[in-house]
């Protein structure tokens, strides 16, 4: 008697959307990252990926099972992906590039004033500065 294995429904549907579970994976982990880290730089991290559990939800969202590229074909019955969701998130990436060059660069000029990049260290140092009579607080 030959016995053919089937999978069950439930595996085969956690095995047909991997993609949208990478995308929890990594949204996750990123909001974990950003939470957790008192590093900057780790947050900055974090913050991207975040940001790519995003693209990934987006491009998952906008293929199309058997599309082809949104380019005409002579065939009337040929179905095509969504071409917004590859605008968009060409247009994020650049957006995402340009916002983490801008934070980086502000984590250099943070790590030059204060000496470092942890942020619990910044803010006891800021502390510091608002009790100072110069900074305006404290007694003169």
């Amino acid at each position: 008697m030959c016995s053919s294995v089937s999978a069950s429904p439930t595996l085969d549907f956690i095995l047909g959307h991997y993609n949208y579970w990478l995308v929890i994976v990594l949204m996750m982990v990123g909001l974990y990252v950003v939470v957790s880290r008192g590093n900057m730089v780790k947050k900055l991290v974090g913050l991207n990926m975040f940001q790519v559990s995003v693209f990934l939800f987006y491009i998952s969202v906008g293929k199309v099972r058997g599309g082809t590229a949104p380019i005409y074909v002579a065939d009337p019955d040929a179905v095509y992906s969504n071409p917004l969701t590859s605008v968009l998130i060409l247009t994020a990436i650049v957006v995402g590039v340009a916002t983490l060059a801008v934070g980086l660069s502000l984590v250099i000029r943070i790590q030059a004033a204060y000496g470092t990049v942890e942020e619990d260290d910044v803010q006891a140092a800021d502390a510091g500065r608002d009790a100072s009579p110069r900074a305006g607080g404290g007694a003169a």
